[in-house]
């Protein structure tokens, strides 16, 4: 007799393109105990009855220290299908853009998921971006960034893909 597949949990997701004046984008580096290393942008779930506005600030506030900074109108959304600790979801995302002059990142906010989860942090040129080899989610991030650092935000949300 064969195990039923379990399908995936649910979620709103909101995430942050934190940007600093030199147009570096910063990322996070972690990853479950079960996958490789990957860098991926600060931001998480959506509380109930919280707003992706309100989750988007909560995230960032929690993961790099910083609030005062204004969001853009959300620039991308996608679909992300993921296992972490042995669990499968599927997310609903929805980027903003954010824009700092410099900040040092602050991680004291981390959750204890995050502090088991996310090892490192770095600000990546678009150069950097556009030349690793190393795992970025979502996978299209830096030709995304290319095209909003040269066209600008879009006028409504772009669908990234999965």
């Amino acid at each position: 007799m064969s195990e039923q597949a379990t399908a995936p949990s649910e979620r709103l997701a909101a995430r942050v393109l934190l940007l600093d004046d030199q147009d570096r984008l910063l990322l996070f580096g972690g990853a479950d105990p079960h996958v490789p290393d990957v860098h991926f942008t600060p931001g998480g779930e959506v509380d109930p009855g919280e707003s992706l506005e309100a989750a988007a600030l909560r995230e960032l506030r929690e993961e790099t220290g910083c609030t005062d900074v204004e969001l853009s109108a959300p620039v991308w959304t996608r679909t992300a299908l993921f296992s972490f600790e042995g669990e499968s979801f599927r997310a609903r995302e929805t980027f903003f853009v954010a824009r700092v002059a410099q900040w040092e990142v602050d991680t004291r906010g981390f959750t204890d998921l995050e502090l088991r989860a996310v090892d490192a942090h770095r600000w990546w040129t678009l150069a950097e971006l556009l030349d690793t080899s190393e795992t970025i989610y979502p996978t299209a991030l830096p030709g995304l960034v290319r095209d909003l650092l040269t066209d600008g935000l879009p006028d409504r949300p772009v669908e990234v893909g999965a």
